[in-house]
């Protein structure tokens, strides 16, 4: 992976930091995620979001592309 001029870096985020960011609880975090609504990077035994990610799930979330029945 390329960085530079035309390439920003990517910040990636904890689950922990997600989860603060959105105000809901790690395991709510950890379900999107393997549910494959927001995507993440395992590095390790943990995982993390990349900002830009988080932010277009967030955007989707608000207008109304999410399905929120699902996690019922």
């Amino acid at each position: 992976m390329t960085t530079g001029p035309d390439r920003p870096r990517v910040r990636y985020l904890t689950v922990a930091e997600v989860a603060e960011i959105m105000r809901v609880s790690k395991m709510t975090v950890y379900r999107l995620t393997k549910s494959g609504e927001l995507p993440a990077v395992r590095v390790g035994r943990s995982y993390r979001v990349p900002q830009d990610a988080l932010d277009a799930y967030l955007e989707r979330s608000m207008t109304g592309e999410i399905d929120h029945r699902a996690h019922g």
